[in-house]
């Protein structure tokens, strides 16, 4: 397999010079973020860019720390009556909108209600809600059927969609609809008057935000203080004129630059690389289970041993083995709920011949597939050039449709068949905190047309997935998900491609990152 070449061979001085504006002002911060913002409804879609839209804009009723435990954020507090089925969060004095109006309970009933029909943890906690009310504008109490202990944590899960919280008449909008009114409640304000996708997305500082008044920041959590005027940040889908800019200071922060680009970087001394976030990302081959080839399970698990998920993950970091995680199953590494239970047919040795027989004994006879990918976001698009060779070599009649990482995103919903411009199979990648367990990990449900896009129906899964809420301590939840994780083997809602260490890159006299994602309060410029 050949790694991709975008770049290769080049040099420093062969870097153009492009510039795109004067030097950064002390109180602007300039960066290239990962992908060009197409949606700005962070409930809608998850789109990694649309989820770090919606922490600059939107805050949070809690947040959730780096060791993963949820802090109080907009809530003042909470309390567990009757038994657990009855939680009152109170909220904290004086926050307001981007307009001026204070934040109401009511509000925050609205956007929960919203937030529940999208996110894992939201839907199971819908199913065991009698109702949300808010008998005044502080207080927002839920009545409970039973007991439901992630509730504070699946309203502080940095996981999309997260839990975002808008004003009531924005909140109502159908959940499956985008909204179109950016206000929000964050310590940024979104400046729709400026915002040119494709080209320039702008965030100005909330003079009326109220950060929390203890803790110190980590990951979302504890106290947003803001310390730029303005954010921007700036489409460039050259990577080697973004480093450049970054290089010359013309912007401060390059999100994701390629391997190649950041050996090129770590040669210059007012340049930072470090990891995004402390935990490995992982990648996924997503299949659409509605529409053949891969409606049928035989096909899925025909590709099985053609995934080297070595070759993937190569393409996205480099061959720096520190960088690089396989044998990856359906849960982070490194995490509690990770195991190597049912990975042998990912961890044996690799053979497309095999899986050539496989695909024609389950009947495959050329049938069409497509696979969408994008061109301009680093680990998707290195994921999909991997996966047009692997199906290539297979033999299968593959059709590959490559676009913007935004249109992707939108035709990724699309439910129609390939003849009316359905796809089969995708590739992405998830932050780390998302596959930390079953709560709010979305590609592994199996809920049908309700599930994440490719839509794949696994009951057992789904009884899996109620009996690890219900489990008693971490022990049973840990042996509920080698279960899961033996019928995700079987049934194949996504194949795991691996898992990498994220680089970003900074200029040198930025201080303070969060680390997680793109965060940007807590930064600073030395």
């Amino acid at each position: 397999m050949q790694r991709r070449t975008l770049l290769a061979g080049a040099t420093v001085a062969a870097l153009p010079g492009i510039a795109i504006g004067q030097p950064a002002q002390a109180r602007v911060l300039r960066m290239v973020p990962q992908a060009n913002l197409t949606s700005i409804d962070p409930i809608w879609t998850t789109a990694n860019i649309t989820r770090n839209h919606g922490f600059m804009v939107y805050d949070t009723l809690f947040g959730l720390d780096a060791q993963f435990r949820p802090q109080p954020q907009m809530a003042a507090g909470h309390l567990a009556e009757e038994d657990g089925r009855r939680v009152t969060i109170t909220l904290r004095e004086g926050l307001k909108f981007h307009d001026g109006a204070p934040v109401r309970a009511a509000d925050c009933a609205a956007s929960i209600q919203r937030w529940m029909k999208r996110n894992p943890t939201g839907q199971k906690l819908e199913a065991v809600l009698d109702a949300i009310e808010a008998p005044d504008d502080r207080r927002l109490v839920f009545r409970l059927k039973r007991p439901f202990p992630m509730l504070v944590h699946g309203l502080a899960s940095p996981t999309n969609p997260v839990c975002f919280i808008m004003p009531e008449r924005v909140a109502k909008t159908d959940p499956f609809q985008q909204i179109r009114d950016p206000t929000g409640s964050g310590p940024f304000r979104f400046k729709q008057d400026e915002f040119n996708s494709g080209s320039l997305i702008v965030y100005e500082r909330n003079p009326d935000y109220v950060p929390v008044p203890q803790g110190e920041p980590s990951l979302t959590a504890g106290p947003k203080v803001v310390h730029f005027d303005r954010v921007e940040w700036r489409i460039i889908t050259d990577a080697a004129t973004s480093a450049a800019a970054l290089q010359q200071g013309e912007i401060d922060w390059f999100e994701q630059p390629p391997p190649e680009i950041q050996q090129l970087l770590r040669r210059n001394r007012q340049v930072v690389i470090e990891p995004i976030d402390p935990l490995p990302l992982t990648g996924i081959l997503r299949f659409n289970h509605l529409h053949p080839p891969f409606s049928d399970k035989r096909l899925r698990q025909a590709i099985l041993p053609a995934v080297d998920q070595s070759d993937y993950m190569a393409a996205v970091v480099g061959t720096d083995p520190a960088m690089i995680r396989t044998g990856v199953g359906f849960f982070t590494p490194g995490t509690p709920m990770a195991s190597d239970v049912g990975l042998g047919p990912l961890t044996s040795p690799r053979s497309v011949d095999r899986a050539r027989a496989l695909l024609k004994e389950a009947g495959y006879t050329d049938q069409p597939m497509r696979l969408i990918g994008p061109t301009d976001i680093l680990a998707p698009s290195a994921m999909t050039q991997v996966g047009a060779d692997m199906f290539r070599r297979l033999g299968m009649n593959v059709d590959v449709a490559l676009s913007d990482w935004g249109t992707v995103v939108q035709r990724r919903t699309s439910r129609e068949p390939l003849e009316k411009g359905g796809w089969s199979v995708l590739y992405t990648s998830f932050s780390s905190f998302e596959f930390l367990d079953p709560a709010g990990h979305t590609p592994l449900r199996g809920n049908g047309t309700a599930a994440w896009p490719g839509w794949p129906s696994i009951p057992r899964i789904e009884e899996l997935r109620d009996a690890w809420f219900d489990a008693p301590d971490v022990a049973a939840q840990q042996r509920i998900c080698r279960d899961i994780q033996t019928v995700a083997m079987e049934e194949l809602p996504y194949i795991p491609v691996g898992a990498y260490m994220a680089m970003t890159a900074l200029r040198r006299n930025l201080t303070g990152r969060v680390p997680g994602f793109a965060i940007y309060w807590g930064l600073r410029r030395a």
